[in-house]
C-alpha cells in the first residue's frame, strides 16, 4: 500500500535552513505528482510548493525564492529545501501524493486532488 514517511523537521531560528523529506513507496513514484503542504496551530492546512509527474513545480507566493521542491526518482524520495525560514513558516508539514497519475501542475495546489498523506513533521522557527 502506499507510505509517506516525513522528516527533517525541527527548531530553528529565523533565518536558517531545513530539509524536509518525504520517503515514498507502494505506487509508480516517477508517474505521480506530490507536494507539500502544511498546518499551523489553529489555521487551515495550506499548499506550500508541488512538484509534477513531469518535474515542473509550484509555489505558493509566500516561499517562492526561499523554498526549493525537488525529487529523487531513484531514491523514490521527494525534498523540501527550506531557506530563509520566518516564525509564520512555523508548522506541520505533510508530504501528499495525487490519486490520478499525470496529472497538471494546476490541479497540484489543490488539496482535493491528493489520496495520501504523510503523518506529518513539525517545523518550529524561533525569532
Amino acid at each position: 500500500q502506499v507510505q509517506l514517511v516525513e522528516s527533517g523537521g525541527g527548531l530553528v531560528q529565523a533565518g536558517g535552513s531545513l530539509r524536509l523529506s518525504c520517503a515514498a513507496s507502494g505506487f509508480t513514484f516517477r508517474s505521480y505528482g506530490m507536494g507539500w503542504f502544511r498546518q499551523a496551530p489553529g489555521k487551515e492546512r495550506e499548499f506550500v510548493a508541488a512538484i509534477s509527474w513531469s518535474d515542473m513545480t509550484l509555489y505558493t507566493d509566500s516561499v517562492k525564492g526561499r523554498f526549493t521542491i525537488s525529487r529523487d526518482i531513484a531514491k523514490n524520495t521527494m525534498y523540501l529545501q527550506m531557506n530563509s525560514l520566518k516564525p509564520e513558516d512555523t508548522a506541520v508539514y505533510y508530504c501528499a501524493v495525487q490519486t490520478q497519475r499525470r496529472t497538471t501542475l494546476a490541479d497540484l495546489s489543490r488539496d482535493g486532488g491528493y489520496g495520501y498523506w504523510g503523518q506529518g513533521t513539525q517545523v518550529a522557527v524561533s525569532s
